[in-house]
């Protein structure tokens, strides 16, 4: 049992320097967000993404979030291992100015970008929008009937889909609001 644990939390430290995970699970939360009515075919600013990004790295936390969310909705659903904590995740974020943040988002996008999978669009007030190229959306169709991949796709629909007409502010304030003693921490800290 102990080897089991200790395999786990080194896979999970792997998993959390990899940025090919993290382009991949970015690329899959844009083009369902992009899919859903709602966002205009598109994912609106940095903010939306870091907020809509958080509820899917943090599942267990996104119906208390998402009004539109069932908790016992199957797509959120944590495997046994992770019930227990609902801030011990694969990939943590950290604390910024405006809620959960990762500094890995501009060499993410950036990536995804270069290789023709995304693309920038012009978004609210002036601010940076991502819209999935038909490559993209090619590649999470692939991704998504896998079964390494099939949850996270499932994930991302369901955010997608409860965060409909709402922009990267106003998930911020819902973040603030009803998360707030994992907000009250210093810049920097990691939301565990």
């Amino acid at each position: 049992m102990n080897d089991a644990l200790n395999r786990d939390a080194l896979n999970r430290a792997l998993l959390r320097e990899d940025l090919a995970y993290h382009q991949t699970r970015v690329l899959i939360l844009v083009t369902s967000v992009a899919g859903t009515t709602g966002h205009s075919g598109k994912l609106d600013g940095l903010t939306k993404l870091a907020k809509l990004d958080f509820l899917l790295r943090y599942p267990a936390l996104a119906s208390t979030v998402l009004d539109l969310l069932d908790p016992r909705d199957q797509r959120l659903a944590l495997a046994p291992e992770e019930l227990a904590a609902p801030t011990e995740v694969e990939a943590p974020m950290t604390r910024y100015k405006y809620g959960p943040w990762d500094d890995r988002y501009y060499a993410v996008i950036g990536a995804l970008v270069g290789r023709g999978l995304l693309r920038y669009a012009k978004g609210r007030r002036g601010s940076v929008a991502l819209v999935p190229t038909p490559l993209g959306k090619r590649l999470v169709a692939d991704l998504a009937a896998t079964e390494a991949w099939a949850v996270i796709k499932e994930r991302s629909d369901a955010v997608a889909e409860a965060s409909a007409d709402m922009t990267g502010n106003t998930l911020k304030d819902l973040i603030y609001e009803r998360l707030a003693d994992l907000m009250n921490r210093p810049h920097r800290e990691v939301i565990q």
